[in-house]
């Protein structure tokens, strides 16, 4: 990838023409701003700042200060994880790393003159700037739902009080009540995915309430390891949860958090429980910093980069890539290359060819786990996956439990990889 050389006035500073060779930035440290602390913002900071060896300035711009991980929160719900296992704290990040953590909302960029305006007032300049700011949802998608309502009919995909808000509504359930899922059209954050939340909510239920119901309208005529999740809910959970794909009105849905109904295809349901996942576009600092096309920002391949501006690079669920599902995995796979080629720009290291990855593990039931995955490689056009597996059908319960216990530890290892 190739740019023209542009002298920034005032400054001193004459970017390079290519990625590998150094800016000159006088007497300061190169200053890195990421926003979004989860496995992409929190990935591309550490690993900035860890191989840098102090070279460069890292700021990770985070509102919360504890992270709720969306991979495993739906575990949470099936009652095979606590809360207290999908925490992660920053702590490490600037005790052990010197990453300047800063608590607030990043509510402005200004790309010209290479600033984050946060809430609190603080003003950062940046010569990088990495966005990682998940999701946002799309107004209107789900008629008669929006983020005000969300403490009535919640969505859970932000992980954290929400998740916990939905499996005490579910454990409050009426004996042989009714749950209801509105599930998201492509694409969409996934985990916290869908279909392994309806098999987590299916085993809760067979333990407290097995006589209730689920019932999912799905926009999608088809999903991701869609033959595993319904043998397994025919193995495990049969009579217990009804899909109503886009044949049968899943398209077409509404909502009344008031009176707790959802009408598919003009028939009223009433239900005592409704998860709502509406359709998702880029977290709204992507907007607002004018990086995105239609819903996502899209990004070059080899580098993470946007395609609007140079000095901004997009992780994970936010950025419009090609292949490769917008999953904890994928961010955390995108932040190091990321973090690889800002290191380059501001520094001269060697920059190595993008690789990429991605697993996505399910679990369907108590050691009854599944996975689906790809290698990935860079081209000029998107992020192309070259290579895939998935767990079969008919596999035997060793393997299915195998399967398990490898995401235990992936877990492990991916968090300590985020966060130190």
């Amino acid at each position: 990838m190739k740019f023209n050389r542009r002298s920034f006035i005032g400054t001193g500073i004459v970017a390079a023409a290519t990625l590998h060779a150094p800016i000159v930035l006088g007497a300061g440290k190169p200053r890195v701003v990421v926003i979004g602390g989860g496995a992409g913002g929190a990935t591309a900071a550490r690993y900035i700042a860890k191989d840098s060896d102090g070279a460069i300035d890292v700021t990770l711009v985070e509102p919360t200060r504890s992270y709720y991980t969306c991979f495993f929160s739906n575990l949470y719900i099936g009652g095979f994880r606590d809360l207290k296992s999908i925490v992660h704290s920053y702590g490490k990040l600037a005790s052990e790393y010197g990453i300047n953590v800063v608590h607030d909302w990043a509510v402005g960029i200004d790309r010209s003159a290479r600033t984050v305006t946060l809430a609190g007032g603080a003003v950062l300049p940046y010569d990088r700037l990495i966005l990682s700011p998940g999701i946002d949802f799309i107004d209107g998608a789900v008629p008669g739902w929006d983020v005000t309502q969300q403490n009535k009919m919640p969505h859970a995909y932000k992980a954290g009080s929400q998740t916990e808000l939905l499996k005490a509504q579910i454990e409050a359930m009426p004996e042989g009540g009714v749950f209801a899922m509105v599930a998201p059209p492509n694409p969409f954050r996934c985990p916290p995915g869908p279909y392994e939340r309806i098999s987590m909510v299916a085993h809760l239920l067979t333990q407290i309430n097995p006589t209730a119901k689920i019932l999912v309208a799905d926009p999608k005529e088809k999903f991701s390891k869609q033959a595993l999740f319904e043998e397994g809910w025919q193995k495990h959970y049969a009579g217990m949860i009804e899909r109503l794909g886009p044949d049968f009105g899943g398209g077409n849905v509404t909502v009344n958090p008031d009176a707790m109904t959802i009408t598919i295809d003009g028939t009223e349901e009433k239900v005592d429980v409704c998860n709502v996942i509406p359709a998702q576009k880029a977290g709204r600092i992507c907007e607002m910093a004018g990086i995105t096309e239609g819903n996502w920002a899209p990004v070059h391949a080899h580098t993470m980069q946007s395609r609007l501006d140079e000095n901004i690079y997009v992780l994970g669920d936010a950025s419009n890539q090609g292949d490769m599902p917008k999953s904890g995995f994928s961010a955390n796979s995108q932040a190091k290359v990321a973090a690889m080629a800002v290191r380059g720009a501001l520094t001269g290291s060697k920059v190595f060819p993008a690789k990429y990855s991605n697993t996505c593990w399910s679990l369907i039931a108590t050691d009854d786990g599944v996975k689906v995955g790809a290698a990935y490689e860079a081209t000029d056009e998107k992020i192309a996956s070259v290579s895939s597996f998935v767990s079969q059908t008919g596999e035997d319960a060793a393997m299915r439990q195998q399967t398990y216990e490898e995401s235990i530890g992936w877990y492990a290892g991916i968090t300590a990889d985020i966060f130190g």
